[in-house]
């Protein structure tokens, strides 16, 4: 082999590997598809809080405590967080003593959702983990007083679609809390980013009232947006009170031995030993 032919092999080397770099670690397998991402988190899923370097005091002052002062109206709120991961969102407000509402988490990573559940069973059936995709959430309009979607946008494979659903379960006058990659990093991922001002823009034309997007962190802004009219708040409901069942729609679902069964049509949703609810299995007697 000449040096022309060894050169140009390590080169093409070289290059399929930043672009692997690219395609599985910078951009998380957003361009290789929904599969990739899920196989993607799973595979880190035991490593993520590591990665990430969550800490306890900082969740709490710069999370918790600021969405909490846009809910001191509301004594003990109902929440959704979307792509909660490993649970970062519902621990940190399920910790603070002032907080006496309920939290339904969900996300499309099985393992995830497995790193949450021992940090989140101390709190009861005060959080609900699911096993769904957020583009068609199983609950009526209306009906969280917070609903929540950090660090993950960029990952959906529909994103205007599941703000059009974090929009739609929301009560009107609740607030939206949301995170907008910049920097670098969003420039590297072309086509599934939002600039501040189109993605205030795309709010305003989904129904949202006012936008405010401020400083946060290196990588994202945090976007606070209410959406407009007034509603009662709807207070810590249980599971049961506003979950559709996923084989005919009817809030209907009571838990049973070994998971969950419609009262309207007797589907079952099976529940892991986690205790983590399987909503995208279920089947019919």
């Amino acid at each position: 082999m000449t040096w022309g032919i060894l050169a140009a092999v390590i080169g093409a080397i070289a290059l399929i590997a930043a672009l692997l770099w690219y395609l599985l670690i910078k951009t998380e397998g957003i361009y290789l598809g929904r599969r990739t991402v899920i196989w993607l988190y799973d595979v880190y899923a035991g490593r993520y809080d590591g990665i990430k370097q969550y800490d306890p005091i900082t969740e709490d002052y710069f999370l918790a405590r600021p969405i909490l002062q846009h809910l001191t109206h509301v004594r003990a709120p109902l929440v959704l967080d979307v792509a909660t991961g490993t649970g970062r969102l519902p621990v940190a407000l399920l910790e603070q003593p002032d907080f006496q509402g309920r939290i339904v988490a969900i996300d499309l990573s099985r393992k995830m959702l497995a790193g949450a559940a021992p940090k989140l069973a101390p709190f009861g059936r005060r959080a609900a983990l699911l096993h769904l995709p957020a583009e068609r959430l199983p609950f009526p309009d209306g009906t969280f007083d917070l609903v929540t979607c950090l660090e993950a946008l960029e990952f959906m494979m529909d994103p205007r679609a599941v703000l059009r659903e974090l929009v739609r379960v929301l009560r009107p006058g609740g607030p939206l809390v949301l995170t907008n990659r910049q920097g670098l990093d969003a420039k590297l991922m072309p086509g599934r980013t939002f600039s501040h001002d189109a993605l205030k823009d795309l709010l305003k034309d989904l129904g949202m009232g006012r936008v405010e997007i401020e400083l946060w962190q290196v990588d994202y802004r945090i976007v606070w947006a209410e959406k407009p009219g007034t509603l009662p708040p709807a207070g810590p409901l249980a599971l049961e009170e506003i979950w559709r069942c996923p084989a005919c729609g009817a809030v209907e679902m009571i838990p049973v031995e070994g998971g969950w069964r419609c009262l309207n049509c007797e589907a079952r949703v099976p529940v892991g030993d986690d205790g983590v609810i399987e909503a995208e299995r279920f089947s019919k007697d």
